[in-house]
């Protein structure tokens, strides 16, 4: 998977999250969002593993600051889940990369 798949994958996750935690339309992100969502695209622009990363969650490498790392991680524990329901092939195949990555 490349990166920018990544990045729509978190943009997506932070959707869901974002309308549910924080009241926002659906498909619009509040301003604390977006700034989370601005620096995880920055993050991933940056990996030096490139489109051969494995997901965040198996990576040795911990990019984020941990305060923004704690708040990821709130976002990925709600939208996870979730997102089998809202985009059904794109978390198939990010629970694919899972199960079968290399690193």
């Amino acid at each position: 998977m490349s990166i920018r798949y990544e990045q729509q994958m978190v943009l997506a996750m932070l959707k869901l999250y974002c309308q549910k935690k924080h009241g926002t339309a659906k498909g619009k992100l509040c301003d604390e969002c977006a700034q989370l969502q601005s620096y995880a695209h920055s993050r991933l622009d940056k990996c030096p593993f490139g489109d051969d990363k494995s997901t965040c969650k198996q990576c040795a490498i911990h990019c984020y600051k941990p305060q923004l790392r704690e708040q990821i991680s709130q976002v990925m524990r709600y939208a996870g889940p979730r997102m089998l329901y809202h985009h059904p092939l794109m978390s198939l195949k990010h629970l694919f990369k899972e199960t079968f990555s290399k690193r």
